[in-house]
């Protein structure tokens, strides 16, 4: 299994700490950051990619660049990982096109981050930490780098590429800080508003985790 994870040039120490965090429970894993500006090197260019992340629209391309093989799992790079990534193999569908944390949640704020407008919407955070099967017929004929570059955010956020090949798994895999209280060590901490290393968040939940991380070796 590969690993990709968005990059955000205003999130660079979070990156840094998501890296660290997978690596420490397993070291073997191939994990990559999707940066905007590499991916115009492979031809992705779209005027309206303006999200609340520089990986917005990006992300999408996960299989592409894993030449639509094998499995990949895409996150985003505000996560903190407390488990081995390839344990969600065990649990996921694996003949399904896409596996996903199904979030039924509204946003507690009307912002994020460092002042990102928080947009809500249908399956919102659904796409935050992906595992493709990168093989998969609806894959490959619905992520090409030509939809990635011209297909709606709705249509590819909404994962309507996928139709009804959607599987499951525990929000243990996704577990937004707070919003989520049901347990102590989830496997992937997802600081969806903002994580410890913005001021206003530095209290936040599970911010103590990650800046032992952050101070680890």
């Amino acid at each position: 299994m590969k690993v990709f994870i968005g990059y955000d040039s205003r999130e660079v120490e979070a990156y840094e700490v998501a890296v660290r965090s997978i690596l420490r429970y397993n070291k073997y894993l191939e994990v990559r950051p999707i940066v905007k500006g590499h991916m115009r090197a492979y031809g992705f260019d779209r005027e309206d990619d303006k999200g609340s992340t520089e990986f917005t629209l990006t992300r999408f391309l996960t299989p592409y660049l894993s030449s639509f093989e094998g499995y990949s799992l895409f996150m985003d790079c505000d996560v903190l990982v407390q488990t081995d990534l390839e344990r969600i193999l065990e649990e996921a569908d694996l003949t399904k096109a896409i596996n996903c944390v199904q979030h039924d949640y509204t946003p507690k704020s009307n912002f994020k981050m460092d002042g990102k407008e928080q947009h809500v919407y249908p399956r919102k955070n659904w796409s935050s930490v992906m595992l493709f099967n990168c093989s998969h017929p609806l894959v490959k004929q619905n992520l090409t780098l030509g939809n990635v570059c011209e297909k709606s955010p709705k249509y590819l956020h909404r994962m309507e590429w996928a139709e009804d090949s959607i599987g499951s798994v525990h929000h243990t895999w996704n577990y937004l800080s707070g919003y989520y209280t049901d347990l102590e060590v989830p496997n992937i901490v997802h600081y969806t508003d903002g994580g410890p290393w913005f001021e206003e968040y530095k209290h936040c939940q599970f911010a103590e985790e990650w800046r032992k991380a952050q101070n680890s070796s």
